[in-house]
């Protein structure tokens, strides 16, 4: 698998602290991140290609235009083979344009803490997904695709 180009795209803190754990993958390949600039982010990802995404998204219209056009830009002159995310909002504008434009192969890990219920990114990217990911067996009941890959962290 080593050779392709990634992006990593989650919001700071759970979401990027999960998707940080898989170094022993992403670390083969060539790869960026897309996060908020927020201190975690910063510390875990020194060193790393980062972007800096707009928060919050939650509710936010604004922020979520200025991610999709950031998302645009970013994939026009990265041209990922594949996007990875675990959420949250951020990976939606990633994940559509990237497959729709771009014809990334989309991976999406449902988050760790999450068995009761999808989460409402999972929902969103869901029909432009190539894997879904789920850390517990549980969490088939909603994603009877997916691939179990057991917890990450």
């Amino acid at each position: 698998m080593a050779g392709y180009r990634v992006g990593i795209v989650c919001s700071s803190g759970g979401h990027l602290a999960q998707l940080h754990c898989l170094d022993a993958w992403w670390s083969q390949h060539d790869r960026f991140w897309v996060t908020f600039d927020k201190p975690d982010a910063v510390s875990l990802l020194e060193g790393e290609r980062v972007y800096w995404g707009h928060h919050p998204t939650n509710r936010n219209a604004k922020n979520a235009l200025r991610n999709a056009w950031m998302a645009l830009r970013l994939l026009h002159r990265e041209r990922p083979d594949v996007l990875v995310s675990n959420g949250a909002g951020i990976a939606v504008p990633y994940f559509w344009i990237g497959k729709v434009l771009y014809g990334c192969k989309t991976v999406y890990v449902e988050v760790y803490d999450r068995i009761d219920s999808p989460t409402l990114t999972a929902r969103l990217v869901r029909p432009v997904l190539d894997r879904m990911v789920i850390q517990w067996e549980e969490q088939r009941a909603f994603y009877p695709e997916a691939i179990l890959f057991g917890g990450v962290l």
